[in-house]
Parts: C-alpha cells; sequence; structure tokens
C-alpha cells in the first residue's frame, strides 16, 4: 500500500486530500465557535457560524448612521428598539423551504436568529432614532442631540 492510499475494510480507498482539509476545517471552525450541522454522512458535513450581520458605523456632524447587511431577511422579520442605553438590532434568516428537498453540497450563508446591541454615544437623541430597510440593508439613523452638535460661533470685531 503506499502513502496515498488507506485501509478501509477489505479493500482499499484513494486518500482525499478534500476530506482531510473539511475535517480540519470542522475542527478548527468549532475553536472559533462555529458549530457543526446536521449531516446525513461525513461526506456531507459543513458548518454555519452562530452569525451576526455585518455592520458599519458612520458618524458625521448630525448622525451615527449605522448600515445592517441583511440580504435574504424580510423587513418585518427585523426589530429595532433602543433599550437601556443600547440600540438593539435582532431578526431571523430562516433558510429557503424550497430548497429543503435538495441535497446541499455546501451552505456558507449563515440561518437563524441574530442579536447586534451597541451601547449609544453619550450625544446620542434615543429619541429621535429612526430606520429604513432598502436593497438588503438596514439603515439606522440615530440623531445627535443639539446640544452636542457643533455649531459655529461668529466672532465680533470692536
Amino acid at each position: 500500500m503506499n502513502a496515498m492510499q488507506r485501509n478501509q475494510g477489505n479493500g482499499y480507498a484513494t486518500w482525499d486530500p478534500f476530506r482531510d482539509l473539511d475535517e480540519f476545517s470542522r475542527r478548527l471552525g468549532g475553536f472559533f465557535g462555529r458549530v457543526p450541522m446536521k449531516a446525513e454522512s461525513d461526506l456531507d458535513r459543513f458548518t454555519a457560524a452562530r452569525w451576526a450581520p455585518p455592520v458599519d458605523i458612520v458618524e458625521s456632524d448630525r448622525e451615527y448612521l449605522i448600515r445592517a447587511e441583511l440580504a435574504g431577511i424580510e423587513p418585518a422579520e427585523v426589530k429595532v428598539r433602543v433599550e437601556e442605553g443600547n440600540l438593539v438590532i435582532e431578526g431571523e434568516r430562516s433558510f429557503a423551504s424550497e430548497q429543503s428537498e435538495a441535497k446541499a453540497h455546501r451552505i456558507e450563508r449563515a440561518y437563524g436568529s441574530f442579536r447586534r446591541t451597541f451601547r449609544l454615544p453619550d450625544d446620542a437623541d434615543a429619541d429621535g432614532v429612526h430606520a429604513e430597510f432598502k436593497l438588503g440593508v438596514l439603515e439606522v439613523h440615530l440623531p445627535k442631540s443639539e446640544a452636542a452638535r457643533p455649531r459655529q460661533i461668529e466672532v465680533k470685531v470692536s
């Protein structure tokens, strides 16, 4: 038997480097908080991250803007609220039911519930928060309070 083969019971099978790579990926994924999904066989095994949608947070003179990437999620499945000095965004992306009969070879998009929590800055006006959902992106506008906004002070010449 050469090094590129493994003994499997009565016969021999060719070594599959991708199988070993998949096993390594599964073990490494477990270390970083990924959980193995149910699989019918070792060849069908895949992992899915405990997911949180990626966000961008930008600041202007008037507001903070949080953009969350929520492709494939219905707006009705997303909740935005302010509680105890935090902005909370939560929702759920469901696995497409029409694909449930098909055999998946790779699942890289994450599914399930998510919750993102952001501490409100001291200069934020929590009462003025509003959100929009367009093209799979949630935009949460968090205005700055009037007192915190920069203002121009006129210098008088005497």
